[in-house]
């Protein structure tokens, strides 16, 4: 973050983190609080850690750092993380997909990770997953530009992988069609709008996932290509959050709705970063990169680096609906007709 931005950053949360002064003692600054909290999700360092360099004791970095991290949510969020409302605004999300990744009418990319947490006292195996370590699970779906269009943090680790997308607020609105999605007469080809994921995720008539390896053909090992290539944006998001906020390296230990709002201050200063300073917080080659003339695709150097969150566990097979199914084998046609690209043979 460069100083400028930090000014900035700390202009918008000045109303918000200042405090007076009072007879008995000066109040910590705004500037000495969001540095504080800057350095605690750049390095996870612990509070004990954190009262040398900042000057500040740890009962008070306890209050400090979940309240400026609040504060963040609540100054970025309107333009760094604004969900789509319109069918408008969810095109824009589609053409963009398009144009940048071959993938048409598509609303964005979801994953979903483990984050480390310390347990609460009390809680037993309420948090315990499959990993054998307690967590929460971040969900989120991620446009083009490798930005965090929604989180959803707080389910517990132990819920079943394919059942945590289930319990959000995104897919209860997208099964009752209230995320206002265009409709077929606006898409292309009259597709129907969908989203990308991968096996964790059960096949919807709008959340499109590869198929089973043991039912391939060509015509599937193109459609599973193309449909990777999308969802690969949300890979190399959750890569670079991770390596760039080191504070999810470590098992998180601060209260439940603590630890929630810390995650998504994180995701908030991605994006923010992520528009203010693209090339310097992530380089082109800290992504994954295709070389189409060979048919390869050269690791982000975040894959480099040890990566601590969590996949999801594939969901239990289940079985699909028809109209599910028929717009999944709609999309394969595509991709292996009009929509085709001529390189696309080369990769797979």
């Amino acid at each position: 973050m460069s100083d400028s931005t930090f000014q900035h950053l700390l202009e918008l949360l000045i109303p918000y983190i200042s405090k007076q002064d009072t007879w008995m003692r000066k109040a910590i600054s705004a500037q000495q609080r969001l540095m504080a909290t800057l350095r605690f999700l750049a390095t996870g360092r612990s509070l004990q850690d954190l009262k040398f360099s900042t000057g500040i004791s740890p009962q008070a970095l306890g209050y400090i750092i979940p309240e400026t991290c609040q504060a963040i949510v609540n100054c970025l969020k309107r333009d760094y993380m604004k969900f789509p409302s319109t069918p408008e605004e969810w095109l824009a999300i589609a053409e963009d997909f398009d144009h940048l990744w071959n993938f048409p009418n598509c609303g964005g990319a979801l994953d979903g990770k483990h984050i480390r947490i310390i347990a609460p006292r009390g809680s037993g195996s309420f948090y315990f997953n499959y990993k054998g370590f307690h967590s929460i699970v971040l969900m989120a779906l991620v446009n083009a530009h490798y930005e965090f269009v929604m989180v959803d943090i707080g389910a517990n680790g132990r819920v079943s992988d394919g059942g945590v997308i289930e319990k959000t607020s995104f897919m209860r609105k997208l099964k009752r069609n209230l995320l206002h999605l265009p409709n077929n007469g606006q898409t292309k080809l009259g597709l129907n709008f969908v989203y990308v994921a991968d096996e964790a995720f059960a096949l919807h008539e709008h959340v499109l996932k590869p198929f089973p390896q043991r039912t391939l053909n060509y015509e599937r090992k193109i459609f599973n290509y193309r449909l990777s290539r999308a969802r690969r944006i949300v890979e190399n998001a959750f890569g670079i959050l991770a390596n760039r906020f080191r504070v999810l390296h470590t098992a998180i230990n601060l209260r439940m709705d603590k630890i929630d709002v810390v995650v998504y201050a994180c995701c908030m200063l991605h994006n923010f970063l992520r528009r203010r300073h693209g090339l310097q917080y992530m380089p082109p080659n800290s992504v994954d990169q295709e070389d189409l003339q060979l048919g390869t695709v050269i690791p982000g150097e975040w894959r480099n680096q040890h990566t601590p969150l969590t996949e999801l566990q594939p969901a239990a097979p289940r079985n699909p609906t028809l109209s599910a199914k028929e717009n999944r084998d709609q999309y394969l046609n595509y991709v292996n007709g009009a929509g085709s690209v001529p390189w696309q043979h080369r990769m797979v």
